[in-house]
């Protein structure tokens, strides 16, 4: 894919991966919905394979390449999800795929590329020793690079989720996911213009890694330095490819700090009793923080990902 995604590309992306993906459901929770006092909707992707999204993108990458291109297999460098989401992508179409992570990569993450059969190769935790690896992998086996969201074909399979939530739910004043290097927010500002014009995007981020608010803000793109958040799937930053579609389709982007991402969290798991990671949360404290914003609205909001390290929850921390 050469441009950005069309509308056909991105229903034809969605024909491509949907006998791959699971179509997660949209949950509503009546007590939620009375804290917050608006109609909120939960695009559950907690729940799809490898239990984020990231499998969409990466699923409809791998399925985009020719058989040239897969005989070598795939490659990319990742914190987690997009890890996972590749290693089981490539598995599927029976490819090699050789993933660098960082040494600190939490261990849930870790277990669930190994168990997809990829090759781990560990780096030091820095956007540059990541990039360096991967291109002597690149070097040494001729994989396939699939970033984790500067690429077209990622960014049409993340489109998706947002595609789902319109099929089942008219009339949206607003669509709130979380961003981090903007693959599922750019993608869903697409479906957003595409499937449901009416509706406005906002993107959700932890204060302690506020690169793309800033980025948003001041029309240029800042990288992600230090960043400093519960958020792990939200530590990236923007890219030249991410950063020209949401700033064409996205009405805002809106921070807010830890504490109260641990709280929305701890909500959603009590309320709805499911499991959702930090990075999911983030969209719901967005609505507990501006409350007059959403009030009485209808939000459909995405939970990106379930991926927990169960034991170190961050509210047993808080409760030591």
């Amino acid at each position: 894919m050469s441009g950005i995604p069309s509308k056909d590309e991105i229903i034809s992306a969605h024909e491509r991966i949907k006998n791959h993906i699971h179509r997660t459901p949209v949950l509503t929770s009546k007590q939620l919905n009375e804290i917050y006092g608006c109609s909120l909707y939960f695009k559950c992707e907690n729940m799809q394979k490898v239990g984020a999204f990231k499998f969409r993108g990466a699923a409809n990458s791998v399925l985009s390449l020719d058989d040239s291109e897969l005989t070598k297999g795939v490659a990319t460098h990742s914190s987690g999800n997009h890890a996972a989401a590749l290693a089981l992508a490539a598995k599927s179409a029976n490819v090699k795929a050789y993933i660098v992570m960082p040494r600190t990569a939490p261990s849930i993450k870790k277990k669930a590329v190994e168990g997809y059969g990829a090759e781990i190769i560990y780096c030091e935790p820095t956007l540059q020793a990541r990039e360096e690896t991967l291109n002597e992998v690149i070097a040494e086996t001729g994989a396939a690079f699939i970033h984790p969201y500067n690429n077209y074909a990622v960014i049409a399979g993340q489109s998706t989720a947002a595609k789902e939530i319109y099929e089942v739910i008219p009339d949206l004043d607003y669509l709130i996911t979380p961003v981090g290097g903007g693959g599922l927010l750019s993608g869903s500002s697409l479906s957003t213009k595409y499937f449901s014009p009416g509706t406005k995007v906002i993107g959700a981020e932890p204060e302690g890694a506020d690169d793309a608010y800033r980025s948003f803000r001041d029309a240029k793109i800042y990288p992600s330095i230090n960043p400093d958040t519960i958020c792990d799937g939200l530590l990236t930053s923007l890219c030249e490819k991410t950063f020209e579609i949401i700033t064409r389709n996205v009405s805002e982007i809106i921070t807010v700090d830890d504490s109260n991402i641990i709280a929305a969290m701890r909500n959603i798991w009590e309320r709805m009793k499911i499991i959702v990671e930090p990075s999911a949360a983030v969209t719901l404290a967005v609505i507990g923080n501006n409350k007059e914003k959403f009030a009485g609205k209808k939000a459909a909001l995405i939970l990106s990902g379930g991926n927990v390290d169960l034991d170190n929850l961050p509210w047993s921390k808080l409760e030591r």
